[in-house]
């Protein structure tokens, strides 16, 4: 069988240690996640000669684990999960099993893989600034980012603590909410009752993307309670960006910065410049970024509240064909960050569901809800599944 080049090491296997909800169940993990006697590669060799093995497993592994799913394989990531293309220059680029010729998407590029092909029932990703989600639309899988917090992000390779999260893919609704009952707290149990259009967020969607979303917002607008538009982003949703950029770029350094200076890793192309690019960034920019990001969390919370659903494109377009120049993926990178900094800046939980294809292409829709009001939204999916 085919594995899609999306493995680390498929060898890796840990049964589960109780019977539970998730029986039955196999999923991979990125090689960010700590198992008890493995060491993580973060997707560069440099880091893997240069760390121990974990002594002790993630806790969101153990939880699955417990509840009755069964770990099998570690999967490729780019490196340290700088990137949103999964192209690993060390361990090569997993094949995206929608379209072969395109990228898979990164940073948990391997783990999504896995899923789209069939491999696993589900698998864990982090998401920093879009490391889930987007590959999820690029393969055609469904992809969740949680809000900041409400999972333990303990026994998992940092990048930038403010934003990191742990997150699952799952081949259907059911699965990707099956397993957020899991890793997520108990939450307030009732609706969603306002429906968004985020205009500006569309308007970076490519024309062929807003077409084919089309029916499927007025079949949704014609059966919620309250459906209307609004701006996200007076200012623009590429300062929105440019903050969330500055404020983890910082983040990146002060995690990473040591390590990468006494051990001189060799990085790929892209990844070695956004690397030297951090380390130049100035602490005492920080406040003034910060107190942007403040402001955008409150307006933003006062959008959602606990009963709406922010509705936006998941990437402005299908996957970028392989081996473009690092150039060109620099401009889709930047367009497409411009859709991840609303839930990274806000913290707030989305949802990518693999509503239509372009030309064979996977393309995705997102549905972002208010702070811990995971899983409602995971609920919401979960029953609009089928119904469109």
């Amino acid at each position: 069988m085919c594995d899609y080049g999306a493995y680390i090491d498929e060898n890796i296997s840990v049964g589960a240690t109780k019977k539970g909800s998730l029986d039955g169940l196999t999923f991979a993990v990125k090689d960010v996640f700590a198992i008890k006697d493995y060491a993580s590669s973060a997707g560069n060799p440099d880091w893997l000669q240069s760390h121990e093995p974990a002594k002790k497993t993630a806790p969101a592994i153990v939880d699955l684990l417990d509840n009755g799913a069964t770990l099998k394989g570690t999967t490729i990531t780019d490196e340290l999960m700088y990137s949103l293309n999964g192209e690993n220059y060390h361990y090569g680029t997993p094949i995206n099993p929608k379209d072969a010729n395109r990228i898979p998407g990164g940073s948990s590029c391997g783990s999504a893989v896995t899923v789209a092909a069939d491999l696993t029932d589900f698998s864990l990703g982090t998401d920093t600034g879009g490391s889930v989600r987007i590959p999820s639309s690029y393969c055609g899988i469904y992809g969740f980012r949680p809000t900041h917090g409400a999972v333990t992000i303990d026994g998992v390779i940092p990048l930038a603590k403010s934003f990191d999260t742990v997150g699952w893919m799952a081949q259907n609704a059911k699965i990707l909410y099956e397993v957020g009952k899991v890793l997520l707290p108990k939450q307030k149990d009732d609706s969603f009752t306002r429906f968004m259009i985020g205009s500006d967020a569309w308007a970076l969607a490519d024309k062929e993307v807003q077409d084919t979303f089309r029916p499927f917002l007025k079949k949704l607008e014609a059966t919620v309670p309250s459906y209307s538009s609004t701006i996200i982003a007076e200012e623009g949703l590429k300062e929105w960006a440019e903050i969330f950029r500055q404020i983890q770029g910082r983040e990146i350094w002060h995690e990473h910065g040591v390590w990468i200076q006494k051990v001189n890793p060799t990085f790929g192309p892209g990844i070695a410049e956004r690397f030297q690019w951090t380390s130049t960034l100035k602490e005492e920019d920080l406040s003034h970024y910060n107190k942007k990001r403040r402001i955008i969390k409150e307006r933003m919370e006062k959008l959602l509240e606990d009963d709406g659903i922010l509705i936006i494109p998941t990437a402005p377009g299908k996957a970028p064909l392989l081996n473009l120049p690092v150039e060109e993926l620099e401009v889709k990178r930047s367009q497409t960050f411009q859709l991840c900094c609303i839930a990274g800046l806000t913290g707030f939980p989305q949802v990518n569901v693999p509503l239509a294809t372009l030309e064979g292409a996977p393309i995705g829709l997102s549905f972002i809800a208010g702070r811990n009001q995971d899983r409602k939204l995971l609920q919401l999916v979960a029953e609009l599944e089928g119904k469109w």
